[in-house]
């Protein structure tokens, strides 16, 4: 471990240690350390893990709580560590020297301009550019809200103390800091009610308020130096590339409680919040503007803004100009912050009607301080304003509309009996009113994204514009499919061709330039045909879409709906841009991020700007001819052999799946239904009330199989489709060959390695076991080891990450500290299993063991 994480692992350690020793008296931490030297030992071979069992059986429910608890937040104390030492290395990458650092906006418009592509090529993937981040409330997030804050709180202490302090303020930070750990250590780990979609909406806030909006001109600022190193001084060569969306307040698939007023509400908040970053960002640059008329006169068309304020509000303008003598451009922005106030009290007098107004007013000012030689002023602060007005208007993020086809067939059949309508459809038809009303109020740039989840044919996408139609005043809609079966992403460029022959879809598509979108759905493919499977189709629908897009004169932008974890089409972003099927991400890249993924990824300012960084340099390269070339003609080599890697991988996963008992043996093996007692998010478990695997959604599946160190929807069939060509070796150097040129065969090993690699075969057979079904136990345990094995083969490693040493390190240092919360959720899952009569014992075993999955969740730091 490198020291400085070292000693800040140390430091956190051993104040948690101290406040539980003025918690519980030193014989708490006496045990919590018996457990976790007993843990370390049974990784080295030193102690069996039916010790670690007895060890863990023998202790009282009120102290294996409490234990449970201290590795709980002693993870989320590591994990804090790990993300200020993830700083501290990217501080130290950027030394500033001759090559850009690897991953970076620099690097990739370096690699493009040496190239050899011709400057129009060149520009005109600079043109296209486009990232889409849409943030989701699906629930992954397993921390409270009061959780994460306490932890934030520890991490400013943290910063201060490593900013080498005096020693008067280096006692202060420490006794500060030992306050805020003993405070999460007593504070409640999971919550206690239900969230409900405005929570989720207010959570997300936190991290637009905190990093998104302050990191975006920073990206934008280096992209301009990277093109031209006097950026600052004249006008910006990078024009706004970032595009953020939500789910949150509008996803209605499957969650009664996001109504079309919660609807409203969600864009109502996300204004509020965006409009008071603005006002006060145009107020301080007001403030900080000081250039006098004598040095910077203002331009003719500025002297006729400011004539127009005096004259509309000549009360206000005269205490603003009174506050700044001869200081023009000062005074109007000045103006401009209160004319922002006015727009977010809904002052019509005073207010903006629209973002555009606001940028018109930032141009002039802009202009005149060029027009007076102030190039510096003109494109410093006052641009990085600019661009953040374009980036999120007076909305934040463009709020999507989620619903499920059934939802609208139902809808349609009662619009036109022309009778009572039903609550359900009422709903509908109030979300579509909405949806009117927000572009009525921001712009339809606002909401006008509406997404029919498993999409079927193209009636389902013409349900929804008939559905508008019958409004009095119908919104502007670009709907979009969802394609998320299998079958249902071989059809998807017939269900296009069906939409091109509807009406309302060949208008917009006029009115947009022939922009269409299209959502691949990654959860549900994997989990009904498994990762090896999935993967393939997923690429292949791309492959047939980018096609279909070429024959027909679309421009197609592909909506990747990625989850945070392996199993549902998570890992690295900007490795799995560069493994997309050639020609699919032509210059723009559209994802969701939920869960755990949005504070991980957006959660600190340099964090997030590096991973908007390695997005952005992983589309621009991916876009180029050369990189898709070269993918291209892997794909032609290899694919034969991935497809006979296909069949035998979804032979495996099927046959496991549709074993008679399986749904129940999962039920009993995982704590599948205790989930839903976290409390994590509005939104049930499942689309229906039926219990089996169908109707399950895939974040309760993969976080359950999560829990029980088994991560199958990670790797299961893997080996299996490896198995299949591997014969004795005769395959294998065209395996290996396969994963050294094709991306996307690359990036399937790599995830199945990273999952097999929070795969704990020993503490699996525990959770397996509880069953009573030895033939399924053996099935996957057996598959894992073919997985292992073949995986470690392919990829020449010695070992699981031996190519990732420091994701390696930190699964290796996590997954003792892991084990002793599995063998306390094993404890308390083996007796709920069979079966507790006493009321309160029972409500001690779920509290333990919802802890305990807490814990887990924070160790692995992935959830679904």
């Amino acid at each position: 471990m490198p020291e400085p994480l070292r000693r800040d692992v140390r430091l956190l350690g051993s104040m948690l240690g101290d406040s539980l020793v003025e918690y519980g008296g030193r014989e708490l931490l006496d045990d919590v350390e018996r457990l976790r030297h007993a843990v370390i030992g049974a990784r080295r071979g030193e102690v069996g893990i039916d010790e670690v069992a007895a060890l863990v059986d023998g202790w009282s429910l009120e102290r294996a709580e409490q234990v449970a608890r201290a590795f709980t937040v002693y993870f989320h104390l590591t994990n804090l560590a790990e993300e200020h030492h993830r700083i501290r290395t990217l501080r130290e990458r950027d030394t500033g020297g001759d090559a850009p650092v690897p991953g970076s906006i620099a690097a990739a418009v370096e690699e493009i301009a040496g190239a050899g592509a011709p400057a129009d090529r060149r520009q005109a993937v600079l043109d296209d550019l486009e990232f889409r981040p849409v943030f989701t409330a699906h629930p992954t997030e397993a921390r409270r809200r009061a959780v994460v804050t306490a932890i934030q709180r520890v991490s400013d202490l943290l910063a201060a103390l490593n900013a080498d302090p005096g020693e008067g303020d280096r006692a202060d930070l420490e006794r500060r800091l030992r306050e805020e750990v003993d405070l999460l250590w007593r504070t409640a780990l999971r919550r206690r009610t239900q969230m409900d979609p405005l929570d989720e909406v207010r959570t997300a806030m936190a991290a637009f308020d905190e990093t998104i909006y302050r990191v975006v001109p920073r990206v934008y600022r280096t992209l301009d130096a990277a093109l031209d190193p006097a950026t600052g001084a004249r006008p910006p060569l990078a024009r706004p590339y970032l595009r953020f969306g939500s789910w949150i307040g509008g996803d209605r698939d499957g969650n009664p409680y996001v109504t079309a007023r919660v609807t409203r509400d969600a864009i109502a908040i996300q204004s509020e919040h965006v409009l008071r970053a603005l006002e006060n960002t145009c107020a301080r640059i007001g403030r900080e503007l000081t250039v006098h008329a004598t040095t910077t006169p203002p331009s003719a068309a500025l002297r006729d803004r400011l004539a127009a304020a005096r004259t509309a509000h000549p009360g206000r303008f005269a205490e603003i100009a009174k506050r700044s003598p001869d200081e023009p451009h000062r005074q109007f922005l000045l103006y401009a912050a209160e004319r922002l106030a006015a727009t977010r009290e809904r002052d019509a007098d005073l207010a903006y009607g629209s973002p555009e107004e606001l940028l018109s007013d930032l141009r002039v000012v802009q202009d005149s301080l060029a027009e007076a030689g102030a190039v510096r002023q003109a494109y410093g602060r006052v641009q990085d304003l600019v661009w953040q007005v374009e980036t999120f208007g007076f909305h934040l993020a463009e709020l999507e509309i989620r619903q499920h086809s059934g939802v609208h067939e139902q809808a349609l059949a009662e619009v036109r009996a022309g009778g009572p309508l039903s609550e359900m459809t009422e709903e509908v038809l109030d979300t579509l009113r909405v949806v009117a009303w927000i572009q009525s109020r921001f712009g339809d740039r606002a909401c006008h994204r509406y997404i029919v989840s498993f999409t079927r044919s193209a009636g389902d996408i013409a349900a929804v514009h008939e559905l508008a139609a019958s409004l009095d005043n119908p919104p502007v809609l670009d709907v979009i499919p969802l394609f998320e079966t299998g079958e249902d992403l071989e059809r998807a460029p017939a269900v296009l061709d069906g939409m091109l022959e509807i009406p309302a879809v060949r208008a917009r598509l006029e009115q947009t330039g022939r922009r269409l979108e299209v959502m691949l759905g990654y959860s549900d493919s994997a989990k009904q045909l498994g990762p090896t499977t999935a993967t393939l189709r997923l690429y292949d629908a791309q492959e047939a879409l980018v096609a279909w897009a070429a024959r027909n004169d679309v421009r197609l932008t592909l909506f990747h709906g990625r989850g945070g974890s392996l199993g549902r089409g998570g890992g690295p972003a900007g490795r799995a841009i560069l493994a997309q099927a050639p020609g699919s991400v032509a210059g723009g890249f559209k994802v969701t991020e939920q869960g755990e993924v949005i504070f991980a990824r957006y959660g600190h300012p340099q964090i997030a700007r590096r991973h908007i960084e390695q997005v952005t340099n992983a589309v621009l390269l991916a876009s180029t001819d050369a990189v898709q070339e070269r993918a291209r003609a892997a794909a032609a080599r290899f694919r034969p052999l991935a497809d006979k890697i296909s069949d035998a991988a979804r032979a495996a996963f099927r046959g496991l799946i549709e074993t008679d008992g399986f749904a129940e043996w999962f039920g009993r093996v995982s704590p599948l239904e205790e989930i839903a007692e976290l409390r994590i998010g509005s939104r049930p478990a499942r689309r229906k009330a039926a219990r089996g695997l169908e109707d399950l959604r895939a974040i309760p599946w993969v976080f359950a199989w999560t829990q029980t160190r088994v991560n199958l929807p990670g790797w299961y069939g893997l080996g299996s489709g490896l198995a299949a060509v591997s014969d004795n070796g005769r395959h294998l150097d065209e395996l290996r060959e396969a994963y050294r040129s094709w991306p996307l065969f690359a990036s399937l090993m790599d995830n199945a390695e990273m999952s097999l690699a929070k795969t704990d075969r020993a503490i699996a057979e525990r959770y397996l076991a509880l069953g009573d079904r030895p033939d399924l136990a053996e099935t996957v345990l057996a598959e894992y080891d073919r997985t292992r094995s073949l995986v470690l083969g392919v990829t020449e490693h010695e070992r699981l990450l031996a190519n990732r040493r420091v994701l390696s390190r930190a699964v290796e240092l996590r997954n003792p500290y892991v084990d002793a919360l599995s063998h306390l959720q094993l404890r308390a899952l083996k007796a709920l299993r069979d079966g507790v009569e006493d009321d309160a014992e029972r409500a001690r075993l779920e509290e333990l063991l919802l802890l305990s999955v807490n814990g887990v969740a924070a160790g692995l730091q992935n959830t679904g």
